[in-house]
């Protein structure tokens, strides 16, 4: 829809230009110039000049026109630099995104297996003081709330892998 119309202004812009008189300043003077006739302050002069000046007007012309066009042709190159530079700009801050989302996810994961590392070491450890009978009824007690403990933050960190 966008180019559609687009190109029917262009086209527009483009009879216009074509079908309406054209203006051309050559040696201090300003001619018109319709179809193949030359006009200086509304008179058709084309009799008047010789077969170079009017080669010369009409040279002048296609310069002119052929100068407008690459002015416009330089303007449109400039607006896609920018919108590649903005779509670039765009991507590389995604990109960035999605890395620091990697980046949260595997950390998220290693703070899991080391509490679970952590929770096996102290489970075996507590075990062991169990079994010689090393553990008086409050440390018992205090080894019991922090295995509870290490199992809570194992279920949070499980909890927030999923939610990513």
């Amino acid at each position: 829809m966008k180019h559609v119309k687009l190109f029917i202004t262009l086209s527009l812009l483009v009879m216009v230009t074509f079908v309406s008189a054209q203006k051309i300043e050559y040696q201090g003077k300003e001619y018109k110039i319709k179809k193949d006739l030359i006009f200086l302050d509304g008179v058709d002069v084309t009799p008047n000049l010789t077969v170079s000046e009017q080669t010369a007007i009409k040279d002048a012309l296609k310069n002119k026109v052929a100068l407008e066009k690459a002015e416009k042709e330089q303007k449109k190159a400039e607006k896609k630099q920018k919108e590649a530079e903005k779509a670039e700009k765009k991507a590389e801050k995604k990109q960035k995104k999605a890395e620091k989302a990697v980046k949260k996810r595997e950390k998220a994961e290693s703070n899991l297996e080391k509490g679970q590392k952590k929770l096996k070491k102290d489970t075996a450890k507590y075990e062991k003081l169990k079994v010689d009978g090393k553990l008086s009824p409050q440390d018992e007690e205090k080894w019991l709330k922090k295995l509870d403990k290490q199992k809570e933050n194992i279920e949070k960190a499980q909890k927030k892998l999923r939610k990513m």
